[in-house]
């Protein structure tokens, strides 16, 4: 005598493990797809972020080399207004510096 109930249980259970499987599967497939939707949006977020860090550092080192280049004329418009005061200034640092090497 065989049990028809049970086959039957056993054939929908099989059937239940095969829905799961299929959901799980789907499942993985949706996270993989958010997981790469974020990941892509992490990435431009750092490219933004690196690109505005560029503008900003090149900017400022626009900033810095235009001063170097104002202080750079200012001083050669002071050396050629008043050239002893200037000769007499850099001997004196020439003086300074031969002295602080010259103890050690």
């Amino acid at each position: 005598m065989t049990d028809k109930s049970g086959d039957g249980a056993a054939a929908d259970i099989a059937a239940d493990l095969e829905n799961l499987r299929a959901d799980i599967a789907s499942l993985r497939e949706t996270i993989v797809w958010l997981m790469s939707g974020r990941a892509n949006a992490a990435g431009a977020a750092v490219k933004g972020a690196v690109g505005d860090a560029r503008d900003q550092f090149s900017q400022a080192a626009g900033r810095a080399q235009d001063s170097a280049f104002g202080a750079a004329v200012e001083l050669e418009r002071r050396i050629e207004k008043d050239p002893l005061t200037a000769l007499l200034i850099a001997a004196g640092i020439g003086m300074a510096i031969g002295m602080m090497s010259k103890s050690r």
